[in-house]
């Protein structure tokens, strides 16, 4: 079955400006929101990987035996329990520690590792611990990296919206330009009694053809950057950088944001004609 040809179409300069404009606006609005999900996914990872894990140190030998004696009183909600040799404690200040400086090594905490199960667990033990040593939460260590990623996060949803704002702004401009152009077409139309709803949707047809390659070029230049961030990230041996990436879920959002922007700007398309045709 044949197709039917448009009535009218936008000439090549504003088709060709159109694309590269529509291509560009695709390409930061997939960046943008592809790195959110990825910070987001990360900060997810971190929260649930190590909400339930905790560092004890105490500086004072005396409480050591104690410590021992709550850990072992509580194992039926500890998953692991692991005390740092002072080995492992000098392999773990190295950074901080010159050749010359094992006169600091006997200011260096007695630590342990655990692990429960459970959050309520945590707390529970927390409130026995803190008279004996210092309790610290791995998800409260996170916390600023956590913090700073949600503030990423924000910033660019910001420039996820501002590149929709962009994009209706650049459909309306063009829709306007395409009707005074074509004003003499459009007479024509009203004359035989073609209706504003028909008009509409012969400019829908022309936007909708050229989202659609442009969504295509700028969501394929955008893969790239990425998978080089997520490359990038998996160097990272620990923090926030190292948990981040794209699950499935996230790539279906991603891969929905270039049909969201045709289907959008066909929307905003068609309310624009309307109104210019409304207005006269």
């Amino acid at each position: 079955m044949k197709r039917k040809p448009v009535v009218f179409s936008l000439i090549r300069e504003q088709s060709t400006f159109m694309t590269a404009i529509m291509s560009v606006l695709t390409f930061l609005s997939v960046l943008t929101l592809g790195i959110a999900l990825m910070i987001g996914t990360g900060a997810l990872r971190t929260t649930n990987q190590w909400g339930n894990h905790a560092t004890i140190q105490t500086n004072d030998t005396n409480d050591i035996s104690q410590i021992r004696d709550i850990l072992t009183q509580n194992k039926d909600i500890i998953k692991t329990s692991h005390e740092l040799s002072q080995s492992e404690m000098k392999s773990l200040m190295a950074p901080w520690i010159s050749s010359n400086g094992s006169a600091l090594e006997k200011y260096l905490p007695h630590m342990w590792t655990v692990e429960f199960a459970s959050k309520n667990d945590l707390h529970k033990f927390e409130t026995q611990i803190t008279p004996y040593a210092k309790f610290l939460t791995h998800q409260d260590a996170l916390s600023v990296p956590i913090r700073a990623g949600w503030y990423l996060i924000a910033i660019c949803a910001l420039v996820l919206v501002i590149s929709l704002g962009s994009i209706t702004t650049c459909i309306t401009y063009i829709a306007h330009n395409t009707a005074m152009l074509h004003k003499r077409e459009l007479e024509i139309l009203n004359q035989i009694g073609a209706s504003d709803s028909f008009v509409a949707h012969q400019m829908q047809i022309i936007v909708a053809r050229i989202c659609t390659r442009a969504t295509i070029f700028g969501f394929l230049a955008a893969l790239p950057f990425l998978f080089l961030i997520m490359a990038a990230s998996h160097s990272a041996r620990v923090g926030l950088m190292a948990t981040i990436g794209l699950n499935p879920f996230g790539w279906i959002i991603l891969c929905a944001l270039p049909i969201f922007i045709t289907v959008f700007a066909t929307h905003i398309t068609k309310h624009t004609t309307k109104r210019i045709l409304k207005n006269g």
